[in-house]
């Protein structure tokens, strides 16, 4: 199993610390492997129509929650290849709301979600596995804010977490 070391403070911004903080520990791949299991086992445990459904009116439904992860995770990994790679340019932002209405997600069915999940979740292993160690603390900057590929990895996970809780405590 691949281990990270957690960032250190100043190779993120403050934003992200609340993400940050619902991860521990340095068995990364490990982490990553079981959020796959639970997330699974969440959307297996229930119904077809939990799904569907919104915790309150102008809410994502499961599904949405799910791509929107989903497509987080493939613009955390692509800004860390980009900064563990040397890459100068200042990356741009995006917008949650537009991308989640613009995917459709709920036109999907939940199989291919999970698989798409499951697919990035072993792009994003396969890829950490093959990066050089000092290249984690290279810095680059995205949306305005100076941000480290280590710190970029560690998102992902606490970010996770935040919408895999409010799956469990609100739908």
């Amino acid at each position: 199993m691949k281990t990270l070391d957690q960032p250190r403070e100043g190779d993120y911004s403050a934003f992200f610390s609340t993400y940050l903080t619902l991860v521990s520990g340095n068995n990364y791949e490990e982490q990553i492997q079981n959020q796959v299991e639970s997330l699974v086992n969440l959307f297996q445990q229930k119904d077809a129509e939990w799904a569907e459904r919104p915790y309150a009116k102008g809410k994502w439904t499961p599904k949405e929650v799910l791509g929107h992860v989903t497509d987080t995770e493939r613009i955390m990994t692509f800004r860390a290849l980009c900064f563990a790679r040397g890459e100068q340019a200042t990356l741009p932002g995006f917008d949650q709301d537009p991308y989640v209405l613009n995917a459709r997600f709920g036109n999907v069915p939940i199989e291919r979600l999970l698989e798409d999940f499951q697919a990035q979740r072993k792009a994003l292993l396969t890829m950490m596995r093959i990066m050089p160690e000092e290249s984690m603390d290279f810095v680059g900057h995205a949306n305005g804010n100076p941000i480290t590929p280590r710190a970029l990895f560690w998102i992902i996970p606490g970010h996770f977490t935040h919408h895999m809780n409010i799956l469990k405590e609100r739908y």
